[in-house]
């Protein structure tokens, strides 16, 4: 399960959303930037529970995953509209989003298929 392509994707996204949203400003680390980090935090943890986990409750926990991603993605955006993030660690974060996106997708109609 660890090993999966999802899991190593997931993790680098972790390894480089933590330290930045971390450097924002004292008037966005407390609010947004801890929404952020809970929200990445939340994706992994439904990540793991889905892969420990099988038949409706697996896709449950997928389906909150995909909520969570969603939700990330709209809150790296809004900090980049707030000039958080520069345009190029947007776009760097977007990619790294829509890889660990991809992913989750497949696994979610393999999961549809099962």
């Amino acid at each position: 399960m660890k090993e999966s392509p999802l899991f190593t994707r997931t993790y680098d996204l972790l390894m480089w959303l933590i330290p930045q949203v971390q450097k924002f400003p004292r008037a966005h680390r407390f609010g947004l930037a801890e929404r952020i980090q809970r929200l990445a935090l939340d994706f992994q943890d439904t990540l793991i529970a889905a892969g420990k986990s099988q038949g409706e409750v697996r896709m449950n926990s997928l389906q909150e995953a995909d909520i969570h991603l969603e939700q990330l993605r709209f809150w790296v955006r809004f900090s980049r509209d707030n000039q958080l993030i520069t345009i190029r660690q947007y776009e760097h974060v977007i990619r790294m989003m829509a890889e660990v996106g991809r992913l989750l997708g497949a696994w979610m109609k393999q999961e549809m298929k099962d």
